[in-house]
């Protein structure tokens, strides 16, 4: 009996163990980054603005490229570098690894409904959908990242940025001296370039105006 009684007090301790376990909620993956679309002809850099996520042309494999298909006159000369792609993704409630909102498709110029979920975190999953029936999709690579959330996500990045004009009579404080310095550097998100270019030309996606005017 004595026996008995351990070996039961054993298995609901398991038990117990693995009830917790199955109630613990699950970690978000983090998409943010760069991603290689599935044909390799660009990248991605999604981004976290505003508590949406975004994402823009980060690097063409054949530079130049213009949004010739855009219904939208003033926007058929635009550069496809830098341009918004995927649209203020929010989290889809009950799923920690997915997000849904909308796509722009640069071959023929139009938005659809789209989810884009994080399989693994090298593999960002998109698809799009027209009127719920069309769908289609493909799965992105990671190439780099995760990245640093922009600084223009944080309350007080708008007044840090407003210049604080000099005290009246001080021209010589040690303010006026240092004037003439290069101001520190901010990371952001220009580190999130594909490893060997030279310079990063996209940066920090949520400044990009499309997405700061809808952000901000």
């Amino acid at each position: 009996m004595l026996q008995s009684s351990r070996s039961t007090k054993r298995i609901l301790a398991c038990c117990g163990f693995l009830l917790a376990a199955s109630m613990t909620p699950a970690l978000a993956g983090d998409p943010t980054g760069d991603w290689r679309v599935e044909d390799g002809v660009a990248n991605i850099r999604v981004a976290a603005c505003n508590g949406s996520m975004w994402g823009a042309v980060a690097w063409e494999k054949i530079p130049g490229g213009r949004d010739k298909n855009n219904p939208d006159a003033a926007k058929k000369s635009r550069p496809t570098l830098g341009m918004p792609i995927l649209l203020d993704m929010k989290k889809k409630k009950g799923n920690t690894d997915q997000w849904e909102g909308q796509i722009y498709n640069a071959k023929d110029g139009k938005l659809y409904d789209s989810t884009m979920t994080l399989n693994n975190p090298n593999e960002l999953e998109i698809e799009g959908c027209v009127l719920g029936i069309l769908c289609g999709g493909q799965t992105w690579t990671r190439v780099s990242g995760p990245i640093p959330s922009s600084p223009s996500n944080s309350p007080a990045a708008e007044s840090a940025a407003k210049p604080v004009p000099p005290a009246k009579g001080h021209h010589h404080s040690s303010t006026a001296k240092s004037a003439g310095k290069a101001p520190p550097k901010t990371v952001g998100q220009k580190g999130a370039a594909e490893a060997g270019e030279a310079a990063d030309p996209v940066g920090d996606i949520c400044l990009i105006p499309g997405i700061a005017r809808t952000t901000h």
